[in-house]
């Protein structure tokens, strides 16, 4: 049986993919266990839907950060939690270099398209989804990846595609996405919590091409 994987979550916004993955791990179909929540922004909404139900919360400002504190603050917070995957589920912070290279292989990232088309730094949330639907594009989705130093080009773990229709607009486009990112982000948690992938995940040596999410047949698309 799949163990309960003791997951962090970043949040910096609404908390909606918070709230997704919640009702998933209390229903039974998700072997993981929310082991602390933190937020960058005090006054994040997510803040809020986490300590209502009840999950252990943590604060911490990125803005006038102290180099090097906030990372030792971060990292001490979530080994006493015992904290073994780390997920950013729309945190909106870019992660000091010394704190992912500590977290290299137990950190994830859920983006709302198929990277790494609409990616990098400033690409979040509205802006990629105007992006998506100024280019016309039939076709989006949302990508699970490694979190490296380089903004969004992490190793894919996975995919899903959504179509984009005539009409859509950003709002119709986030609610047909919405739910997709949220099982897919649920999908590849349960393949750290039973195994299937290994934790930390290996890094590619230097110089060699990471897989695409579709050279692997474990991997949805």
């Amino acid at each position: 049986m799949p163990r309960n994987l003791p997951i962090a979550l970043l949040v910096s916004g609404e908390g909606t993919t918070l709230d997704g993955l919640a009702e998933i791990i209390a229903g039974g179909h998700l072997p993981a266990k929310i082991a602390l929540v933190v937020s960058d922004r005090p006054h994040a909404p997510a803040i809020e839907r986490a300590r209502r139900r009840g999950l252990p919360t943590l604060v911490l400002p990125s803005h006038g950060r102290v180099e090097g504190l906030w990372e030792e603050q971060l990292t001490r917070a979530l080994e006493s939690h015992g904290v073994e995957l780390v997920v950013l589920a729309g945190f909106l912070s870019i992660l000091p270099g010394a704190w992912v290279r500590h977290w290299q292989g137990r950190a994830v990232n859920l983006h709302p398209s198929l990277l790494p088309q609409y990616g990098g730094p400033g690409m979040y949330g509205r802006r990629v989804l105007e992006a998506v639907l100024e280019a016309r594009e039939r076709t989006t989705g949302a990508t699970v990846h490694l979190v490296t130093n380089d903004v969004d080009r992490g190793p894919p773990l996975a995919q899903e595609r959504v179509p984009v229709l005539p009409d859509d607009t950003v709002q119709s486009l986030r609610e047909r996405l919405h739910p997709v990112e949220v099982a897919l982000l649920a999908s590849t948690i349960r393949r750290f919590a039973d195994g299937t992938l290994p934790l930390p995940y290996p890094q590619p040596e230097p110089g060699v091409r990471a897989p695409d999410v579709g050279d692997r047949p474990d991997a949805r698309r």
